[in-house]
């Protein structure tokens, strides 16, 4: 398995509800005319309390502050997983890399984010934790990092220990991304107190996990413009869906605004879906998680979080 830093440095921010229509602009922006921007990631969700966007440095240049914006103070890097063969990890969500991923990096102590889409999932983690988050998962991925805009090199291999290769190169981190070959050491944080067990809900709403075709974007702009202001009626002839027509149900964790320092929350979730082979896709947001799991599943899924929760609080 392949583990990929990608070359976006990202901030999460929340936009108050209230204050959404000074950033009407900015968004429709980033949103519907990627030519105008130099960003590459955004990410844009809407909660009951708030709107968090996800979006890297040049989408975060957009954005102008104000009293309805709020930033989290940390910068965080995105990690992806593939195979060996090129094909990412889709169907199952998170579920496929709560063991692998997930799982190691909470008893490593790193906080991490995430965000499942219909093609792949990201895992964030703080831009500060990346060494300590390369020698964790070393030993199970072979783990690469893009290079930043403007530079020839696609991918750079990187490693926790001496790999045959290349000798390394002196000057790095002044120089950039190390080579292939290049040495990581770091030392594994002190075991910490025992994860905060977080509440859980589950609202009656059902979702589909929906994909678009960009070529189809300029065509229905002024409808997902309405459906992202305005309204909530989705175009049901516009937009693919699986083609079982799956509906999800959506688990909510966390009864006050989690913040950001905390470890352990996704793999309180995943780790349980995954051991009963649930799949799941995971949206972090500025306060909240939500987890959202097939809907003729849900018992299942409340039963078995019901119980991680009372084996962590006894």
């Amino acid at each position: 398995m392949e583990l990929h830093i990608l070359e976006h440095r990202v901030r999460v921010l929340s936009v108050a509800r209230r204050g959404l229509w000074l950033y009407t602009h900015p968004l429709i922006k980033l949103l519907f005319l990627p030519h105008r921007s130099r960003c590459k990631f955004f990410s844009l969700t809407e909660t009951p309390e708030d709107y968090t966007l996800m979006v890297d440095e040049e989408g975060f240049k957009e954005l102008p502050p104000s009293e309805f914006l709020q930033v989290a103070e940390a910068t965080w890097l995105v990690l992806n997983v593939s195979s060996h063969s090129g094909a990412a990890v889709q169907a199952a969500g998170v579920t496929k890399i709560a063991r692998s991923v997930i799982a190691p990096l909470a008893e490593h102590h790193v906080s991490v984010l995430m965000l499942s889409t219909y093609q792949t999932d990201f895992i964030l983690v703080r831009e500060q934790d990346l060494s300590v988050v390369i020698h964790t998962l070393a030993q199970e991925f072979d783990i690469y990092r893009e290079a930043a805009m403007g530079q020839e090199d696609p991918g750079q291999f990187l490693d926790s220990k001496t790999r045959p290769g290349p000798t390394p190169l002196p000057d790095w981190p002044p120089g950039g991304a190390p080579a292939h070959g290049h040495l990581f050491t770091c030392c594994c944080p002190p075991a910490g107190p025992s994860p905060t067990v977080h509440p859980i809900q589950s609202p009656q709403n059902r979702f589909c996990v929906l994909t678009l075709d960009p070529e189809t974007l300029p065509a229905i702009a002024t409808t997902l413009i309405d459906v992202l202001f305005y309204s909530h009626r989705f175009p049901s002839d516009l937009l693919l869906t699986s083609s079982s027509g799956e509906l999800w149900r959506m688990v909510r964790i966390g009864g006050q605004p989690l913040g950001f320092d905390e470890c352990g929350i996704v793999a309180q979730i995943a780790g349980p879906l995954a051991a009963a082979d649930i799949s799941a896709y995971y949206i972090s947001t500025f306060n909240f998680d939500h987890a959202l799991v097939p809907e003729d599943g849900i018992g299942s899924v409340i039963e078995v979080l019901q119980r991680r929760q009372e084996g962590l609080a006894s």
